[in-house]
């Protein structure tokens, strides 16, 4: 199998830190030719550890685009509202894509990506990851292998905690739908993914609420200032406090806006960003709750709810089947597995070296890149139903949970995206987001 030459647009800290040592523990399947990334402190740093020459190294995503083809894959890790720009330009100079989640903000976005690279004939893999871990992808052997027959109804909870709500919903780059995704999109669209996979089917009909609850400027206690460090008088009875989560059990999530962890540097950076916003007096409008009841085609149902008032960021769940059930905790990293037929019980506990799939969902692209076959586990063709379903459950939030018919919604789409494919010479387009 040959080494595949990479470009990584995108040097931030889940392109740069999550996904790109792989390439350092795999040099025989991966090794990065070339960096786009605004930040010339994470830039530099990118081509250095990659050892990527000067003339490689790129400060704007088009320049390096813009070449004609000398790689074989473009991995995206930019924000969200950048993924179709970069991603169609990428596809269109004939690169396999690894795109981060979500495809897009936009379902026409969405829609065209797909249609794209199936007419390239080139492989575009979304980075739904959670397919490939242990817990989930032993869940699905179970439902496959029919253990616990026909699946009748999922329940899906995800605790998203109230930690990481603060860090990532309401002080960072996922707090506003005009720049970002909706929540349901942003967080959970690994969740809907994870729900259409195990059903092994489309969705029909959808309904969901939710709200941006407690969030907000109305909920702030007397006397908030807009900043933790302008001597705001709640500091000992907050559990939002800026330095308290920072310097405590969120350090390594003060790599958004510091590569220094120490204490001096974390006191010393945080007042000057997002992240040391009073979490009542930010720019955010995602919701912090929200609950979405699904139908599918064969009758079975499945339910997902997601709520920041969690103490911990966990998965919970519970498939209910006609012979069987299974019942699971992803964070204990177990589930059990339940017989009606003999009255058995079977605990299952899997071991996670804590990459979350990530080394096997990019082991099986530079698999595919080297001997395609037309798509992967998590390609757009796959991702797509699962995008749609969180289409659809944020216009029915959004109309006080109307029901949403997906099939009608989806077609639709197609019809809206082909009227503008077919109106604009250049075949790049602007969409409007839901």
């Amino acid at each position: 199998m040959m080494t595949i030459k990479a470009i990584l647009i995108g040097a931030g800290v889940r392109g740069a830190n999550v996904y790109a040592p792989y390439a350092r523990n795999h040099p025989d399947q991966l090794q990065f030719v070339a960096v786009a990334e605004p930040d010339p402190i994470r830039r530099s740093s990118f081509a250095m550890q990659y050892h990527i020459p000067d003339d490689q190294i790129y400060e704007d995503w088009r320049d390096v685009l813009q070449k004609p083809r000398f790689a074989d894959a473009v991995w995206i890790c930019t924000q969200d509202r950048m993924h179709y720009d970069v991603a169609m330009l990428a596809l269109r100079q004939g690169y396999h894509v690894l795109l981060e989640k979500p495809i897009s903000p936009s379902p026409l976005e969405c829609l065209e990506l797909e249609e794209t690279a199936r007419k390239s004939n080139r492989l575009l893999t979304i980075c739904h990851v959670l397919r490939y871990t242990p817990f989930w992808s032993g869940i699905h052997r179970i439902i496959e292998r029919g253990d616990i027959g026909r699946v009748v109804d999922i329940q899906l909870r995800e605790n998203i905690g109230y930690a990481h709500m603060a860090h990532s919903y309401v002080r960072g780059n996922w707090n506003n739908t005009a720049s970002a995704s909706p929540m349901i999109l942003a967080k959970s669209c690994h969740d809907l993914d994870l729900i259409s996979w195990l059903m092994g089917q489309d969705c029909v009909r959808l309904t969901s609420f939710g709200s941006l609850f407690h969030f907000t400027k109305d909920q702030a206690p007397e006397g908030a200032t807009e900043r933790c460090s302008s001597g705001c008088p709640h500091l000992k009875d907050c559990c939002y406090v800026d330095l308290r989560y920072y310097m405590g059990e969120g350090r390594r999530r003060a790599k958004h806006f510091s590569d220094d962890l120490s204490d001096a540097m974390i006191r010393r950076q945080l007042p000057n960003t997002p992240y040391g916003r009073c979490v009542y007096h930010c720019d955010n409008d995602v919701v912090d709750h929200q609950n979405v009841n699904m139908q599918f085609q064969n009758g079975a149902t499945a339910s997902f709810s997601l709520s920041a008032f969690t103490h911990d960021s966990s998965r919970t769940v519970q498939i209910s089947g006609t012979r069987g059930e299974i019942r699971g905790n992803m964070a204990r990293q177990e589930f059990t597995v339940y017989s009606f037929v003999d009255g058995g019980r079977t605990e299952i506990r899997v071991e996670d070296e804590g990459r979350e799939g990530t080394d096997s969902m990019l082991n099986e692209f530079c698999e595919q890149v080297n001997c395609f076959t037309g798509s992967s586990l998590t390609s757009a063709s796959a991702s797509i139903q699962s995008h749609m379903m969180a289409f659809a459950a944020e216009e029915s939030r959004l109309n006080e949970g109307q029901c949403i018919e997906l099939g009608k919604l989806i077609t639709n789409y197609r019809e809206e995206a082909s009227i503008f494919r077919n109106s604009n010479e250049n075949g790049v387009n602007r969409y409007c987001t839901v």
